[in-house]
């Protein structure tokens, strides 16, 4: 990539390749074509519209909306007025979006039709927005997207973000109930780019007519992060409202994809579809997949089925996305050993297996896996405890456990903080602990993760009722549901008469799950 060295911050990718290729597709979204040339401008507007709103230096905006080449607009409008983007979970329930919005003090709102309602019954309680801004529909109250941009200047705008400045906040599950912010700098995206080809890597490498589909959501590093990728690369970029099997198949047909990433949960519910034996796959080179467990069988069936090249990631929204990779060579139809692992580190990335005080263990001793990378967050936000927690001496914690081979490949095992992923999404055992555990009748309990089909692992809960009381599977569900985002609602609920604890009153989630494990590899990606 020649004008590599051009694009520093995440401001310069639009004006850079705006003048470079002015009339190449950048986006297709619905209706919508939306060129390299006009992305520049658009997102140039929205910059001088966030300082004429008064929006300084690393303010927060949020954005709450499903997927739309808009949302990338606003990324690039914060970058150009160095301001951040808070992209917020749109299958969030109520007191977690009002937390997040009062937790980053977002000053200004972008929102969807879908989610007015949400609005409307929270912000009296949200002080820190000055301005809500309609992504889409209309409401009495807040002005539109396009109606407000297009009135903008679309001259330069004279911030001068630097490297270390955050681009973009992401809030992710809390080990003990509230989000934590995320902060990702511009470097962090800028220096995980691979500017030169490099051997073992050319699935990371992008040609000039590369067009790739964009379906995970854009509050999720996965969604997020490879539509960046594909704007620093000047890729076409094919993105979905959301994912829907029948919706990808057809992007595929109609646009010639040449790249996607998915969660395992995507790919089996598409290889469910009916059509995904009637779609004509010739143009797709890679699909990269991770983020959740994947079963064996479902890669064997996606590779037959696909008949392109596969890259499994491994990483987390704090390392700006994937530390590890494994090699299209890697998988075989046939399977291997080396198909278990989450694969060996990205050039950019140093990996190592610590015991609990923090020394490095031998090969194939299972530890805790430290990342060292230029991608890692500067920090959680407003949370100095634990972001000392997490990130020492250049090293972050991932809190999951693993062994590293000979070859330096990594294995995931198990998840030291016992988090559970759910079709891509991260729950906390604590979180959904806390929900339940203020129901009146409820005495103790226990959330874990079981294998599951569609999803990799659904959240089950574990119940403890009160003496003399009973009450029904639905209504500990229905009452989680009030609280906490429907993804995070246990999807069963068993009754039991006492939790396992050690001497120490901890309880012994390893002897809750092993029933529902046992027999079964436990792919954790």
């Amino acid at each position: 990539m020649t004008y590599f060295s051009e694009i520093v911050h995440l401001s310069d990718i639009a004006r850079v390749h705006g003048k470079r290729c002015p009339s190449k597709k950048a986006f297709i979204f619905e209706d919508r074509v939306v060129t390299y040339k006009e992305f520049d401008i658009n997102s140039e507007r929205v910059a001088n519209g966030l300082v004429s709103e008064n929006i300084a230096d690393q303010d927060r905006v949020a954005y709450m909306d499903k997927n739309s080449d808009r949302f990338y607009e606003l990324v690039m409008g914060c970058a150009k007025s160095n301001s951040v983007i808070v992209g917020i979970n749109w299958r969030l329930a109520p007191p977690e979006v009002a937390y997040i919005l009062n937790d980053s003090s977002a000053k200004i709102l972008f929102v969807g039709e879908d989610f007015f309602g949400l609005i409307d019954q929270i912000i009296e309680n949200v002080p820190s927005i000055q301005k809500v801004i309609c992504m889409s529909g209309s409401h009495k109250n807040w002005p539109s997207y396009e109606e407000w941009r297009d009135k903008q200047k679309e001259t330069k705008c004279d911030r001068k973000p630097q490297l270390k400045d955050v681009a973009i906040q992401m809030y992710t599950s809390g080990t003990t109930g509230n989000p934590k912010g995320v902060q990702l700098t511009h470097d962090n995206f800028h220096s995980s780019r691979n500017p030169e080809p490099q051997e073992g890597l050319e699935w990371s490498e992008w040609s000039e007519d590369e067009v790739q589909l964009v379906t995970a959501p854009t509050f999720h590093i996965g969604g997020a992060g490879s539509g960046i990728g594909g704007l620093y690369a000047s890729a076409t970029n094919v993105v979905l409202k959301e994912f829907e099997p029948r919706a990808v198949l057809n992007a595929i047909n109609d646009y010639g994809i040449t790249k996607i990433f998915m969660v395992p949960a995507m790919m089996k519910m598409i290889l469910d579809n009916p059509l995904a034996r009637e779609t004509n796959y010739s143009t797709i080179k890679y699909i990269s997949y991770g983020a959740s467990p994947i079963p064996l069988d479902l890669l064997k069936e996606a590779i037959e089925v696909f008949q392109c090249e596969f890259i499994q990631l491994y990483g987390m929204t704090e390392t700006t996305g994937s530390v590890t990779y494994l090699p299209p060579e890697d998988h075989t139809v046939e399977g291997n050993e080396r198909m278990k692992s989450a694969g060996k580190a990205l050039p950019h990335c140093e990996i190592k297996i610590v015991n609990e005080n923090g020394e490095e263990v031998n090969k194939r001793e299972v530890g805790e896996i430290i990342v060292k990378t230029t991608s890692n967050m500067i920090g959680y936000w407003n949370l100095p405890n634990e972001t000392k927690k997490t990130l020492k001496q250049g090293w972050l914690y991932t809190g999951d456990a693993g062994y590293m081979d000979e070859d330096g490949y990594v294995y995931v095992h198990d998840r030291v903080k016992d988090m559970i992923v759910s079709g891509g999404e991260n729950v906390y055992p604590a979180e959904v602990e806390s929900a339940i555990f203020s129901h009146e009748m409820v005495s103790d309990v226990a959330v874990i993760g079981v294998p599951d089909q569609k999803w990799g692992e659904a959240v089950k809960a574990l119940v403890v009722l009160k003496d003399n009381c009973k009450t029904s599977e639905e209504d500990i569900i229905n009452f989680a549901k009030q609280r906490i985002a429907g993804f995070k609602t246990p999807k069963s609920v068993e009754f039991i008469d006492e939790l396992p604890r050690n001497p120490s009153g901890k309880i012994l989630k390893k002897e809750l799950r092993k029933p529902y494990w046992q027999g079964l590899e436990r792919a954790i990606n």
